[in-house]
């Protein structure tokens, strides 16, 4: 991490009640299902265009992973559920209410708008081509907050609050607040403060990775079909009167602000090992090193944070943790490093990535066992510097991974894989006619891997046995994730170009087919998408800086600017940038996190 060395369609969000419900509306509006043979060979591709075949004979799972697809205005889904929890004004939830759910295209429930965390935001049908431009569409408001905004704003459309329907942007900060706001008026509708009696936000330790002080640093999660009105679930960091740190879940009613099912639960952890916060055998998480930074993950029920330490620095352990969404207890807890050191999941913020059966994430330095059993897996279980899977469930368990030939050479020098996140693929088709599930993910060593999710390829200390290995095509490291439209992969690198990248035959092109003239300076971008359908794809960066800048592209030619909030002067300035935001889309608005509160540009008119 060391994040200031220079160098360096469908919602998915409603998870488990009413996805059951609404299959037959998820599956027509999903990335693609998975199925068809996988024993096809694998090719690795270098940057110079050389390939080498390798067996892949891991049956493909039948999973889907969906998307946003379908356009609005109307509700794409609808149903009643059973969801845990019912409330009074300014209390915790008690027993259990039915709720009725509706599932809208133009909802922003997550890092990134969906599990396979595409960007994509394909219900967009106001903002075009031909009126993203200076004249047309500028900053409308800013919506102030009392500390960073380091998580991504997101959206709920038509919630009734109290006897009005508002279409809902929720914000938070490192001061330990939320805000729910009127997304099309700016009016405040509530404020909450998630520290207790007494506490206050926590102040960085020895560094200025997250400064001045740190409270809700990850992207929270929405399930609109828990609650009486549905719950957004968020990890605060606080600091007591006595110096103890805490890290607490929190399942909020998104119209009242109220705790709900007996929340807030103190995160807390023990494991097996003999690794860094170990003794006796035993590891313990310690809240003081650690703070969540990825973005949180709800899949089936089941809440998954990833935890790092404070510039990757002192004593410490990457965990991953898994939580009941009905019940806010912990379900599972798995060290990266059960025997080893480090391990972060951090990823710049970015969530980890879901195809509804799995769950991955790209952890970065740490140690990695080169000794492997029969199976190809760590006799150890360390998998520092590592493209994890592990199986969706309550207590999840490592099922796949891949680590780099030279992994452990990387992590020495801090050239760790884990300062990017993953993306899913919608099922692509090779050459040869098979179908092809895969996943991406960059770090600090400009490469791209491109892995078989049905078999990533393990370890090698020779060479990297996965489907694709891109070199040369990024100018440097990545810190933050790539999005996906119509067969393209969008990067944004560091002090480099935004790329488009094309994919045939489930290979990404060896060569952008456009870019941005803007190289984007540390941390570079990680874009999003707007779309209505496959046309008028516009992508959407955010520019760091001592001034921020919110960029618009065409999807079709990057060469090609549309706007950005410098054009006009100061009228759409809303100062200094801030790092590892993602812009996001909905309704004809477009959200960015600031130093202190949150842009809101749109159509002037």
């Amino acid at each position: 991490m060391k994040s200031l060395h220079p160098k360096f369609a469908l919602r998915a969000a409603y998870q488990h009640h009413l996805f059951k419900i609404s299959m037959r509306l998820l599956v027509a509006m999903c990335l693609g299902s998975c199925g068809g043979s996988n024993n096809s060979p694998t090719t690795t591709t270098g940057g110079a265009g050389g390939t080498s075949a390798s067996p892949s004979t891991t049956p493909a799972p039948s999973t889907t992973s969906p998307t946003n697809t379908t356009p609005r205005p109307a509700p794409t889904a609808s149903g009643t559920t059973t969801a845990p929890g019912t409330t009074t004004p300014g209390g915790t939830s008690t027993g259990s209410t039915p709720t009725t759910v509706q599932a809208y295209a133009t909802d922003v429930l997550m890092h990134h708008n969906d599990l396979a965390r595409t960007g994509q935001m394909l219900s967009e049908t106001t903002l075009t081509l031909a009126n993203v431009n200076s004249t047309a569409f500028g900053k409308l408001r800013f919506l102030p907050a009392d500390g960073k905004v380091d998580g991504q704003p997101l959206f709920v459309t038509s919630l009734t609050i109290g006897t009005a329907v508002h279409n809902v942007v929720y914000v938070v900060t490192e001061h330990d607040s939320i805000y729910a706001y009127d997304a099309d008026s700016g009016a405040a509708l509530w404020q909450i403060s998630l520290a207790g009696v007494g506490e206050t936000s926590s102040a960085d330790v020895g560094c200025t990775d997250i400064t001045p002080e740190i409270g809700i640093t990850s992207t929270p999660v929405i399930d609109r079909s828990r609650g009486p009105h549905g719950v957004l679930y968020a990890v605060a960091m606080t600091t007591d009167g006595s110096g103890n740190v805490h890290h607490r879940l929190h399942a909020i009613d998104l119209a009242t602000g109220a705790e709900l099912f007996g929340g807030p639960t103190e995160i807390a952890a023990t494991y097996p090992g003999s690794g860094s916060e170990g003794a006796n055998g035993l590891l313990t998480f310690n809240p003081a090193l650690h703070t969540v930074r990825a973005a949180l993950t709800l899949v089936n029920g089941t809440i998954y944070m990833g935890w790092t330490a404070h510039c990757m620095s002192g004593n410490y352990n990457g965990w991953l943790m898994a939580y009941s969404a009905d019940t806010l207890k912990q379900t599972g807890a798995l060290p990266v490093t059960p025997n080893g050191t480090k391990g972060s999941i951090w990823m710049a913020g970015s969530g980890m990535a879901s195809d509804g059966t799995s769950i991955y994430f790209v952890d970065g330095n740490g140690t990695f066992g080169t000794t492997l059993n029969a199976q190809g897996f760590p006799v150890d279980g360390d998998l520092g510097d590592t493209f994890v899977k592990l199986s969706a469930l309550p207590t999840p368990v490592v099922t796949d991974y891949f680590a780099m030939y030279n992994t452990v050479a990387e992590s020495d020098v801090d050239g760790d894989f884990g300062s990017g996140g993953p993306m899913l693929l919608p099922d692509q088709t090779a050459s040869n006619g098979t179908v092809k599930h895969l996943a991406l993910g960059a770090g600090k060593d400009t490469n791209i891997y491109v892995v078989d999710r049905d078999n990533m390829g393990k370890f090698s200390p020779t060479s990297n046995n996965i489907w694709q290995e891109l070199i040369g095509v990024l100018a440097d490291g990545i810190w933050g994730s790539p999005a996906y439209f119509n067969h393209v992969v969008y990067y944004g690198g560091q002090t480099d170009t935004l790329k488009a990248i094309p994919i045939t035959n489930a290979l990404l092109a060896t060569a952008p087919s456009s870019q941005s003239a803007l190289q984007f300076p540390y941390p570079g971008a990680t874009p999003a998408i707007s779309a209505n359908g496959t046309s008028n794809g516009i992508v959407w960066a955010a520019e760091n800086g001592t001034t921020g800048a919110l960029h618009a592209y065409d999807a079709t030619n990057l060469a090609h600017e549309l706007y950005n909030s410098n054009q006009a002067g100061t009228r759409d300035q809303f100062g200094a940038g801030n790092k590892f935001i993602t812009p996001m889309i909905s309704e004809g608005k477009v959200f960015v996190g600031a130093t202190n509160g949150v842009a809101v540009f749109g159509l002037l008119n």
